[in-house]
C-alpha cells in the first residue's frame, strides 16, 4: 500500500538549514562533559534564569567558531577606543553618535514580597521631543523624522520607526543597528538595582514608556535568531516574559518553543511545559502540543541513553503527537503544504483532517494554528520527522474510527474555547509579520490605525503626562474624505502615491544622515569617571 505520504522528490535547501547542521556538528565535537556540566547546573536555576554572557551573540559564536575566529582584530581596536559605559545587552559602536543621556530615567515604584516594579519616565526635554514625534508621524513628511533624529539621536520611538522603513526597504544592517542604539540607550538608563537576570524585576506594559523597551527588545530578538543567534535569541525571550510573566504583554509563549528547537534546548521546553501546564494551560496553544512532542522525538534520538529510557522518550513523543494531532486536527494539511509534502488520499479525504477541520475553526484557533504553521514548518522538515508523523497519523485515524471518547472532549473544548484571541495575541501576530497568521486577524484590529512604534496599545493605558492640544490640519481633512463623494475618492488614491514617496525619499534621506554621522569626529571630553552600572 502506498505510504501515507508521498515526499515530493525535488527539495529546496536554504541557507539556514546548511547553518543549523554545521552548528549541530561543532555541537557535537564539543563532547558531552560540556553539555552534561551545562545541563545539570541549568537544573538547579528558575526556568527563566537568564545570564548576562548569554546576552551577547558574541557568546554563542564563539562557543561555535572559536573566540579568534568572532573576534579578530577588534583586542587591538579596543584598547584604543574611547570609554564607554560597560553594557550587557550592546556595546557602543564607534559609529554612533556621542551618546548624552537622552532624558530618559528609570525609578522603582514597588518593592513587595520579593518583587521589585519598575517603570521609565521622561523628563521635561524628552516630553518635548516626543511631542514633535508624534507631530512628526501626523503630518506624514518623512523629512521630519529625518531631522528629529539628527538633533536627537538617541530617540527611541524614532529609532524603532526608522527600523521598520530600512527593514521594508530590506536594508537589514541599519535596521538593526537602529534597534541597537535603542537598546544601548534604555540600558544606560537602567535603576542600580535593576536587574536583567534575577527574575523579581517587572515593568508595566500599560505604561508607554515602558512599551518602547519591550518593544526594542522583541525586535532585536528576532534580528538574533534570522542572524542565526537562536540561544541568544531564546535568552531575550526568556527576559522579555520575565518583565511580566502573568500578563505576557507580548505573548512570549507563542514564540519561546521556536527558538528551544531552534537551538536544542529540549529540556528548557520541556521544563516550562510541566512547570506551567498547570496554572497556565500550555497544552490548549497548539505550538506547544507539537513542539513539546518534538522535544521528547529528539531527546529519543540521542546517542548516550539507554534502550529503556530511548523506549520511554520515544512512546511519550507518540503520545503528545497524537494528542495534538486530536486537538488540533487542522494544523495538519497547512503544515504538510509549507514541508512541500503532498499527502496521501486516505488523510486528505479523511473528514477529520480534510477540508472541514480548517473551515470549521474558531477564528482565534485558526490564528494560533497559522501562526504555529507559518514560524515552525521548517522545523519539521527532516526525513526521519515526516515518517514519525507519518506513523501517528495512521494510529490517530485509527483512533478516529474506532470513537475514541477524547476525540469527543477535544471537541468540545474547541467550541468553548478559542472564540476571540486576547490583544496580546493579536499584538504578537502583527509584530512577528507572519503572513499565514497575518490573514487570519479580525477586522477590529486589521483596521485601526497603527504605528510600528506602539501596535495595539492597551486599553487600559496609564498615562503620565499628556501632549498639548492642537489643531491638527492632516487629521480634519482625512476624516472629512469620509463624507465626500466618489469623485474624492481619487484624492485618497493621489495622497497614498504621494507617501509612498515620501517613504523613498525618507530612505535616501535617512541614510545620507547616517553617513555624515559616521564621519563626523566626536569631540570627548578628558572625563574617565565611570557611570555606575492572556491565553489564561
Amino acid at each position: 500500500m502506498v505510504g501515507l505520504f508521498i515526499m515530493c522528490l525535488k527539495f529546496t535547501y536554504h541557507v539556514v538549514y546548511d547553518i543549523d547542521a554545521l552548528l549541530e556538528t561543532l555541537e557535537k565535537k564539543k563532547g558531552p562533559s560540556y553539555q552534561s556540566a551545562n545541563s545539570s547546573a541549568s537544573e538547579h536555576r528558575p526556568v527563566l534564569y537568564v545570564e548576562h554572557r548569554n546576552l551577547n551573540p558574541e557568546t554563542e559564536l564563539k562557543r561555535y567558531f572559536g573566540a579568534r575566529a568572532v573576534l579578530g582584530d577588534q583586542r587591538s581596536k579596543q584598547r584604543q577606543r574611547q570609554f564607554h559605559r560597560c553594557t550587557w545587552m550592546t556595546v557602543f559602536k564607534e559609529t554612533w553618535p556621542r551618546f548624552s543621556r537622552p532624558g530618559i530615567s528609570m525609578s522603582l515604584v514597588e518593592s513587595k514580597d520579593g518583587i521589585q516594579r519598575f517603570t521609565f519616565e521622561h523628563n521635561r526635554d524628552y516630553q518635548q521631543v516626543q511631542f514633535k514625534f508624534l507631530d512628526a508621524v501626523e503630518s506624514m513628511d518623512p523629512n521630519n523624522f529625518v531631522v528629529l533624529l539628527q538633533l536627537n539621536p538617541y530617540h527611541i520611538d524614532s529609532l524603532l520607526q526608522l527600523s521598520d522603513v530600512c527593514r521594508i526597504q530590506e536594508d537589514q544592517e541599519t535596521a538593526r543597528d537602529l534597534i541597537e542604539r535603542a537598546l544601548y540607550s534604555f540600558e544606560c538608563a537602567f535603576h542600580p538595582v535593576f536587574s536583567l537576570t534575577s527574575g523579581t524585576c517587572r515593568l508595566d506594559y500599560c505604561r508607554p514608556e515602558n512599551r518602547a523597551f519591550y518593544l526594542v527588545l522583541f525586535k532585536h530578538m528576532i534580528f538574533l535568531e534570522k542572524r542565526g543567534c537562536p540561544r541568544t535569541a531564546l535568552e531575550y525571550c526568556k527576559l522579555i516574559l520575565s518583565l511580566d510573566p502573568d500578563n505576557d504583554p507580548l505573548c512570549m509563549l507563542l514564540i519561546f518553543d521556536f527558538l528551544c528547537l531552534r537551538c536544542r534546548e529540549y529540556t528548557t521546553l520541556i521544563r516550562l511545559y510541566e512547570e506551567w501546564e498547570v496554572h497556565r494551560n500550555l497544552s490548549q496553544l497548539p505550538n506547544f502540543s507539537f513542539s513539546v512532542a518534538l522535544s521528547y522525538y529528539h531527546l529519543s534520538q540521542q546517542e548516550d541513553i539507554s534502550p529503556v529510557e530511548n523506549q520511554q522518550l520515544k512512546q511519550k513523543s507518540n503520545v503528545l503527537l497524537q494528542n495534538a494531532l486530536i486537538m488540533f486536527p487542522g494544523a495538519l494539511m497547512p503544515l504538510l503544504d509549507l514541508c512541500t509534502v503532498q499527502p496521501d488520499a486516505v488523510v486528505s479525504s479523511h473528514a477529520f483532517f480534510g477540508p472541514s477541520s480548517q473551515i470549521g475553526q474558531p477564528p482565534a484557533l485558526s490564528e494560533l494554528v497559522s501562526l504555529y504553521v507559518g514560524r515552525c514548518h521548517s522545523l519539521w522538515k527532516e526525513a526521519g520527522l515526516m515518517l514519525w508523523l507519518e506513523e501517528n497519523v495512521r494510529k490517530v485515524l485509527k483512533r478516529v474510527d474506532s470513537h475514541d471518547p477524547y476525540l469527543e472532549d477535544c471537541q468540545n473544548k474547541r467550541k468553548q474555547r478559542y472564540q476571540s484571541a486576547p490583544r496580546n495575541i493579536h499584538r504578537h501576530v502583527l509584530m512577528s509579520e507572519i503572513k499565514e497568521a497575518t490573514a487570519t486577524l479580525p477586522l477590529e484590529v486589521t483596521t485601526q490605525p497603527g504605528m510600528g512604534f506602539d501596535p495595539l496599545p492597551p486599553l487600559d493605558s496609564i498615562v503620565s503626562y499628556i501632549r498639548p492640544e492642537r489643531y491638527y490640519l492632516n487629521a480634519l481633512k482625512f476624516s472629512a474624505l469620509y463624507d465626500t463623494g466618489p469623485e474624492d475618492r481619487q484624492e485618497v488614491a493621489r495622497a497614498g502615491r504621494e507617501l509612498n514617496q515620501e517613504v523613498n525619499r525618507l530612505m535616501v534621506a535617512m541614510r545620507d544622515m547616517l553617513a555624515n554621522i559616521q564621519f563626523r569626529e566626536p569631540q570627548w571630553e578628558n572625563n574617565h569617571e565611570r557611570d555606575e552600572e492572556e491565553w489564561d
